[in-house]
């Protein structure tokens, strides 16, 4: 029988009033579970509004207007300074990559000094901790260490020999490689909604590689290899996807903070891309110098390369999973955009097709599902019901 909890005027004692209205009086430890309920229900709403901020518009659009100009502007400044040397001797994107692991270590370490009340014991003490005590956690962090230092050389390998806009496109790719990975290593299951997604996604990218273009970008195309510049965005999508789901597994259960991580991934690293630097080319730096062919344009590339990561997880805070989706999205069409305007980008209708097709997957996949957030409703607001 349901009934609800009513304050009587003639009594404090509580009293339960069923569908048809005749007044019982109940002891008062027999209310209790109802008043407790009360209690809990109100409290998890206060908790979820904590949970979800609401931000200042002009921040949150500002955060995702960032978030595109990282993810386009790093991409056409790696493309420039790999097709316009401007008769000068192209930089080794090895040593690019090296630079860029010192610029993100020192980076991460000023972060962890800061949260150490800029105490210099605190600091020393929490890294030789995570550091010199925990060679475990070291050898685990080397796996993701490595392949990201391989993923790193082959999208400048990539960007060497695709335009920006087939770049991005092919790239989406690390999508469905991360929800692959995810099912083999994490269990994780999916609905027929981000299958079809995935299937959308892996079609469209097919029709983008299949489709060629007809670009003209001067004499540099002349020494580009698009079939080489395909098998190198493929080979990144799965660095991507392996390693992200591999570090997001020994994330779970642990303590250690996420710039503590990546100081700890950072250390191999460093030794990983010097190592790559002298087997790669190591006559090239022999004869000609460790930086050498760099400019303003490759600092400048190393530099959004390296922060690149800090700059994401600080607008992640302010936006949510669908502006995250659309940043993607936007990353793509304005690097169509702009490639036609400044590197004579001429995409045919299979490119506009396939790119179409990874821009609605790359939606769809990113869309909550209806269950989850029916079954959300319903626990937070459980009726009051004694039966």
């Amino acid at each position: 029988m349901e009934a609800k909890v009513r304050g009587s005027k003639s009594s404090q004692t509580p009293t339960i009033t069923d569908v048809t209205s005749e007044e019982t009086l109940i002891d008062p430890e027999a209310a209790k579970p109802l008043i407790d309920s009360s209690k809990k229900s109100s409290k998890i709403k206060r908790v979820r509004r904590k949970a979800t901020p609401s931000y200042n518009p002009l921040i949150k659009y500002g955060s995702l207007g960032l978030l595109v100009a990282q993810l386009v502007g790093l991409v056409m400044l790696m493309r420039y300074s790999r097709t316009h040397t401007n008769g000068k001797d192209l930089y080794l994107s090895s040593t690019a990559v090296f630079c860029m692991e010192v610029m993100k270590f020192i980076a991460c370490n000023a972060v962890v000094f800061s949260h150490s009340g800029y105490s210099i014991k605190k600091y020393f003490s929490e890294i030789y901790h995570h550091l010199w005590e925990s060679p475990i956690e070291l050898m685990k962090v080397s796996v993701p260490s490595f392949l990201y230092v391989v993923q790193n050389n082959l999208l400048y390998l990539a960007l060497t020999n695709l335009d920006a806009a087939t770049y991005q496109v092919c790239y989406q790719l690390k999508i469905l490689t991360t929800a692959l990975f995810s099912a083999i290593l994490l269990k994780r299951t999916f609905s027929r909604m981000k299958w079809f997604s995935l299937v959308l996604l892996t079609i469209g990218v097919a029709v983008v590689q299949t489709s060629g273009d007809t670009a003209h970008e001067g004499k540099s195309n002349d020494n580009q290899n698009r079939t080489l510049g395909l098998f190198a965005i493929l080979c990144a999508a799965c660095t991507s996807g392996f390693s992200g789901v591999y570090f997001e597994k020994i994330l779970k259960g642990s303590s250690t903070s996420l710039w503590i991580r990546n100081i700890q991934m950072g250390l191999p690293s460093i030794i990983i891309s010097y190592l790559t630097v002298y087997i790669e080319d190591g006559d090239v730096v022999a004869t000609k110098g460790f930086f050498v062919g760099y400019s303003r344009t490759v600092w400048s590339v190393v530099v959004i390369q390296a922060v690149g990561g800090l700059i994401v997880a600080v607008v992640v805070k302010y936006a949510d999973n669908v502006l995250k989706t659309f940043a993607s999205s936007f990353g793509i069409v304005i690097s169509c955009i702009v490639s036609a305007i400044f590197f004579d980008f001429r995409p045919n209708l299979a490119f506009l097709i396939g790119a179409s097709f990874v821009v609605t997957s790359t939606v769809l996949y990113s869309k909550p599902e209806k269950k989850t957030r029916k079954r959300l409703k319903k626990k937070a607001a459980l009726p009051i019901t004694v039966k």
